[in-house]
């Protein structure tokens, strides 16, 4: 139960916390991944986001603790400089809203983590969230 509601809370602080509207089509395929390209092409995103994801990425190659919760602390605050910066627009605006909740939420999962076999199943799950991310955006 905690997990949800942490959940509900992030999704809503990242729909509130953007400087433009989000619409509720993107988010509620967020679980499914169901990004698309520009015309063939990786949207633009804007500078602070592309650091921010740079940043989780370099957090989670270079982790060695197994403590679920400070690795979610780490990547929160990442996260947490993504929103405040957002000044994204339009359709990629809502495409990275699809794969940034599913990044949060999984953040989530991982501060209440504490078994290390599943800690490292979250991250490689993470990991390839941030993969996507990087195969449909640039700056």
């Amino acid at each position: 139960m905690k997990t949800i509601t942490l959940t509900l809370i992030l999704i809503f602080i990242t729909t509130l916390g953007c400087k433009n509207e989000t619409k509720t089509e993107a988010i509620s395929t967020a679980d499914n991944l169901e990004l698309i390209l520009n015309n063939g092409e990786k949207w633009i995103a804007n500078k602070e986001t592309h650091i921010g994801m740079q940043r989780m990425d370099s957090i989670l190659e270079s982790n060695t603790t197994s403590d679920g919760n400070l690795l979610g602390d780490a990547l929160s605050k990442e996260t947490s400089y993504i929103i405040k910066s957002c000044d994204m627009k339009g359709e990629a605006h809502d495409q990275l809203h699809v794969v940034l909740v599913p990044i949060l939420e999984e953040i989530t999962e991982i501060k209440d983590v504490v078994n290390a076999n599943e800690l490292k199943q979250k991250t490689t799950t993470l990991k390839n969230l941030i993969a996507k991310y990087f195969e449909y955006f640039k700056i």
